[in-house]
């Protein structure tokens, strides 16, 4: 016991003690403090823990944050040769959390360890090749495995799964397994790339609508399904009268496109509707990424879709009744049966956080919306015509 109080903690709080001296003297006659190496170190290594809880690549604006926030709380520490007053600590923090990230390596800590040199795959043997990190927002992207369990015994309760999501209204075990497996299956997907064919017969319970709904909740900390149709509701009058206001060939072929909400009373159609819109808005393609097949001709439709990298498919029958709609991913069908357009296209948001994927190149624009508008994950930092229409959407939601 007496040995805990030789800690970070006792060291911090000394810290904490001689900076209150120093803040009150700042307060008193405007002096600047400079702390030698060792206050400096600990006051370093305190932020550093913190910031590790969240992240463990801070991004730059993150980094200014925990500075920022440092010199409010003890103004004596800001510095007078910077324009922001606490540049000089904001890069210290940069290099802080390099060295700490080699410290978690060292103990075998699974996020850093996988960017290790002797991870990296041969052509790769360089320090800033392919790191692997969360880049859509994700809270969890590696973590732990639960406390008591290893790598052999969650591969067994894999193997248990596949039993599992063969019986009839099993939801409840198949969700506290999906659940312990989590940390398992995560490693599996960012550290070895599994092909989607291959990895959906080791993990079939993860291509279920709810599954998909409680992974991104696991990785996120947030509900997919919910937030989005909310939060898609809440925009979406704003949403169209930006939309109609585009003019040219394009505005022309929006305001046709949207003639289908006034004619309709289906809220699906009208969110489907209000999506592709969106995308014609954003300069690009929806019908390079929703793919319409009629039943009649399902050989046609069976080659369309093994051709597809990643979209959604709808097939229908006589006139404009729909028998499937689903999810194509690496020219596979990893979800099918789905009610809607709509739902389909949350699922494959889901599914690319679930599988760590990147956001397809042809609709890049429209998931930086979805993530950044919608979703609200790190909206710091937006490309042009995201941020233009941010700020559109915005003044035009003013109450």
């Amino acid at each position: 016991m007496a040995q805990s109080f030789c800690g970070p903690q006792v060291y911090f709080y000394e810290a904490e003690f001689e900076l209150s001296f120093k803040n009150a003297a700042f307060e008193t006659n405007g002096t600047y403090f400079n702390p030698g190496p060792k206050l400096k170190g600990i006051v370093l290594n305190a932020l550093a823990q913190e910031m590790v809880k969240y992240t463990k690549y801070p991004k730059d604006y993150q980094c200014e944050e925990v500075a920022a926030a440092l010199t409010r709380a003890h103004p004596c520490l800001g510095q007078l040769g910077s324009k922001t007053g606490f540049w000089g600590w904001k890069q210290s923090l940069k290099y802080k959390m390099q060295n700490y990230r080699t410290k978690l390596c060292r103990l075998g800590h699974p996020e850093v360890c996988v960017n290790s040199l002797r991870n990296k795959r041969k052509g790769q043997g360089k320090p800033a090749a392919n790191i692997k990190k969360p880049k859509k927002a994700e809270v969890n992207y590696i973590p732990l495995h639960p406390k008591g369990e290893s790598t052999e015994r969650l591969e067994q309760e894999r193997i248990a799964l596949l039993t599992e999501v063969k019986k009839r209204d099993n939801e409840v075990v198949i969700k506290a397994k999906m659940e312990k497996t989590f940390s398992y299956r995560r490693q599996q997907i960012v550290e070895q790339r599994p092909m989607i064919e291959e990895f959906k017969n080791q993990w079939p319970a993860l291509f279920q609508q709810s599954e998909v709904n409680a992974e991104f909740m696991r990785i996120t900390t947030k509900p997919l399904q919910s937030t989005f149709l909310s939060e898609l509701d809440r925009f979406s009058d704003k949403l169209m009268q930006i939309l109609q206001s585009r003019g040219g060939v394009k505005g022309q072929k929006i305001k046709n496109a949207m003639m289908i909400t006034d004619s309709c009373d289906n809220i699906n159609i009208k969110r489907e509707c209000i999506l592709k819109v969106l995308i014609l808005y954003l300069n690009e393609d929806p019908d390079s990424f929703f793919k319409d097949y009629v039943a009649s001709a399902i050989e046609d439709a069976e080659k369309g879709i093994a051709n597809t990298v990643m979209g959604i498919y709808t097939i229908r029958g006589d006139g404009s009744t729909k028998r499937d709609v689903g999810i194509v991913i690496e020219g596979i069908k990893v979800m099918s049966n789905l009610d809607c357009v709509i739902l389909a296209f949350i699922m494959l948001n889901g599914l690319i956080y679930a599988l760590d994927l990147s956001f397809p190149d042809n609709l890049k624009n429209t998931f930086e919306f979805i993530q950044k508008i919608l979703m609200n994950f790190d909206g710091h930092k937006m490309t042009t015509k995201i941020q233009q229409l941010k700020i559109k959407l915005f003044e035009r939601h003013k109450v």
